[in-house]
């Protein structure tokens, strides 16, 4: 029987995984601060399972306290390292916050694995993100040119004159986004993106180094039910799905078009649980993803459909500085590597949220705020 310490449990893929495991006849220990900024007010009657569910232990505590970390380490056989601070736009002016929880989490925890706190530990699953691809992949509008293109970060200037797609940095040609692969260029457009880079940097170094396996998960936009309704700096679907029980209009930045690759959390589960399992450490990176773009704008009319109300739908033209224009995985690592197909399609997966959300008290609205902070600091245009 496999002891797994999954750090960050207690959030959003924990509260789907951590079950999983424990089903499938795993013994999981849960190391989770529980932020109030994820899960609110505490203590709350959602946080139940954490202490009545048999084979799981749960432990308050930090990644970033080498007390906790190490009493958290002790006899698990394997790591799934889920514990960050997520939030593109918040990153952007919370960078020692970021830094500290992300980066030097992550550290410590390989720091305890080098110098032997942890011998039973044989591998470790870091939850990582699309966004350290900055940009997807692009190729040549036209199909002139098969090479691949990973452009730039957009410059607040182009997307002030409209200009909202990548252009070839080179010609200034058009470009059209392809399937992202795992050995495409990594170019981070945030704060929260370079430090989910550096977490990949220091799993991968420092397990090759010291013989211990490692999976690194890639994930899309992952949504679905047991996502926190009330951190307004991540999860577009959580935000606007309170603005619509709240019969707000959903401001749609840039024009619209702009296109995320949306999973469900269900999927990213089952992907954490082959990783974790597999008799064969993966040893790479593997996108979690479903492998197709959907437009923002589609995807806030399809949510507005799935809550059966009003499409109250506004296209602004503002942007914020860090976001990407277009990202979706190419999935066959997941396929090949983990033996995975992701099962819930979009319409599906919105109406299993929509249903989990109208059972849910109404949160706050905090959009409008997080987005003034952003403007004073001068990340929105």
């Amino acid at each position: 029987m496999q002891t797994i310490l999954v750090t960050g449990g207690a959030g959003f893929i924990g509260s789907h995984l951590v079950p999983m495991l424990v089903g499938q006849g795993c013994v999981v220990r849960v190391l989770d601060t529980l932020a109030p900024q994820i899960h609110g007010m505490l203590p709350g009657d959602g946080l139940d399972w954490l202490t009545n569910t048999a084979n799981l232990e749960f432990v308050r505590g930090s990644v970033t306290n080498e007390v906790d970390l190490r009493a958290a380490l002790d006899g698990v056989d394997s790591v799934i390292h889920l514990a960050a601070e997520t939030g593109t736009g918040q990153s952007m002016y919370e960078i020692d916050r970021y830094c500290r929880e992300n980066v030097q989490g992550t550290a410590l925890l390989v720091h305890l694995l080098a110098n032997g706190a942890a011998p039973s530990v044989r591998r470790v699953v870091l939850a990582s993100s699309r966004s350290v691809y900055g940009e997807g992949a692009y190729v040549y509008s036209g199909g002139q040119n098969a090479a691949r293109i990973t452009p730039s970060s957009r410059t607040a200037e182009a997307m002030r004159s409209g200009q909202w797609e990548p252009v070839c940095p080179d010609t200034g040609a058009a470009l059209t986004a392809v399937p992202t692969r795992e050995n495409d260029r990594t170019a981070p457009a945030s704060v929260y993106a370079a430090t989910k880079l550096a977490q990949e940097d220091l799993i991968r170094i420092v397990c090759e180094s010291a013989g211990v396996g490692y999976a690194i998960l890639r994930l899309q936009n992952v949504y679905g039910e047991g996502q926190s309704l009330n951190n307004p700096y991540t999860g577009i679907l959580s935000i606007f799905s309170t603005r619509i029980r709240r019969g707000l209009e959903l401001p749609i930045f840039e024009d619209g078009l702009e296109s995320r690759d949306f999973v469900h959390v269900s999927d990213v589960a089952a992907a954490f649980a082959k990783a974790v399992q597999a008799e064969v450490s993966p040893n790479c990176v593997i996108n979690v993803g479903s492998g197709v773009a959907t437009p923002v704008l589609e995807i806030a009319k399809s949510l507005c459909r799935a809550f059966n109300a009003e499409e109250r739908v506004r296209v602004s033209g503002q942007f914020r500085l860090g976001d990407i224009r277009h990202n979706m995985a190419d999935v066959n690592r997941l396929r090949s590597h983990l033996g995975l197909v992701p099962t819930v399609e979009l319409e599906q997966g919105l109406a299993r949220f929509a249903s989990w959300v109208l059972a849910q008290p109404l949160p706050e609205d905090r959009l409008d705020q997080a987005n003034e902070e952003l403007s004073k600091r001068k990340m929105m245009g």
